[in-house]
């Protein structure tokens, strides 16, 4: 491993589909990714995640074995990528793990993401840098988002004002202006509510290019009142959670007479109207915006920001040379490269910080 900078990054985010696994080289100039990995979560992983969302009896022991579920779902994650790749174990430096969120409450002091960074050391043989988010928690930050510290280093521009948007279960945005710093924050709901509700009502896991949403009307009325949530009104640095946007939420304004499809509908302009309402308010003078993560494949939502968004570029992270798909996780390898390098990995003006922190625990092969 002489040598090597090597790290492999694992994301499994609030989508709960499961996770992704990249392999990046940070020996040159540029930030290199030589191969990925999907690995998905079963429909039982998925529900057992979900129930430890909310305060439920046994909560504690079923976050452990959960814990060690997922340790060993990376760790054969990680055996897929090395097997694809054809690169050694001996090669890789670390593996950095965000590890699943399943409660993130910056308010109370506190995030919690499952995952067991021990046992994947010893399951991998290769160190592990997880635990990211509660340094910056215990130094007065929101701990979220993290990423925006990795798409300054990987998609700014000289003379370019732009925006990234990361549309996972949860919605974030780094700006990026050419001659000021970099400001980040959660934006609202990115799919979580859209698969919630495609879930209960057709069975599918997501909704496809938002080709439901597109058979449905957006209901005014029902947006307004989502779009009420105080949420949106807070001025960043902020972050939020399924803890605040989930399908009970959005529920207790329904009639029970809506059409399904119009709800999803009303669900999708919700994510694109946030989301655009948040550069318009925060990222004045964006000429491009690039969108990563799931959210960055549905047509539909695609479609109705290019719509709010007149005269900018929207498009995918992929023209910029590093697919929608991976986003997450090369920040998650870039994370760990800083850690051991004892270099910050946050952003105060982002997270709200006392000041910049070297992030995660590590568990050292």
């Amino acid at each position: 491993m002489a040598g090597s900078k090597r790290f492999i990054g694992l994301m499994s985010g609030t989508s709960l589909d499961g996770v992704d696994a990249v392999l990046m080289d940070f020996s040159g100039n540029e930030n290199r990714i030589i191969g990925d990995a999907f690995t998905p979560y079963d429909d039982r992983l998925r529900v057992q995640l979900l129930a430890l969302h909310e305060p439920n009896a046994g909560e504690l022991h079923d976050a452990a074995i959960l814990g060690i579920q997922l340790a060993r779902m990376y760790a054969q994650a990680v055996d897929e990528l090395l097997r694809k790749t054809k690169i050694v174990r001996q090669d890789i430096v670390a593996i950095g793990c965000h590890g699943q969120t399943i409660r993130h409450r910056p308010d109370a002091g506190y995030t919690i993401q499952l995952g067991n960074g021990a046992l994947l050391a010893e399951l991998s043989g290769i160190s592990v840098v997880c635990d990211f988010r509660s340094r910056d928690i215990a130094a007065g930050g929101e701990g979220a988002p993290l990423v925006p510290a990795f798409h300054a280093a990987a998609f700014s521009h000289t003379s370019v004002h732009r925006v990234i948007v990361n549309i996972g279960g949860i919605a974030n945005l780094s700006d990026l202006p050419p001659t000021s710093g970099v400001r980040g924050f959660d934006t609202g709901p990115g799919n979580a509510l859209m698969d919630g509700w495609i879930q209960r009502h057709l069975g599918k896991p997501f909704d496809k290019d938002g080709t439901w949403a597109q058979s449905g009307r957006p209901d005014d009325k029902l947006l307004k009142t989502l779009l009420a949530h105080e949420f949106f009104s807070r001025k960043p640095p902020k972050s939020t959670g399924r803890e605040a946007f989930h399908l009970r939420w959005v529920e207790q304004y329904l009639t029970r007479r809506e059409k399904p499809e119009d709800v999803q509908a009303t669900l999708l302009a919700l994510t694109a109207t946030s989301i655009v309402r948040s550069i318009e308010s925060y990222c004045a003078g964006t000429t491009e915006v690039y969108l990563c993560g799931g959210g960055a494949q549905n047509g539909a939502l695609g479609a109705a920001m290019k719509a709010m968004l007149p005269g900018v570029r929207v498009a995918r992270t992929d023209e910029l040379g590093v697919g929608a798909d991976w986003v997450e996780a090369c920040a998650f390898a870039w994370l760990a490269h800083q850690a051991l390098q004892r270099r910050p990995g946050n952003l105060p003006a982002v997270t709200g910080a006392r000041g910049p922190r070297i992030l995660g625990a590590i568990y050292q092969n």
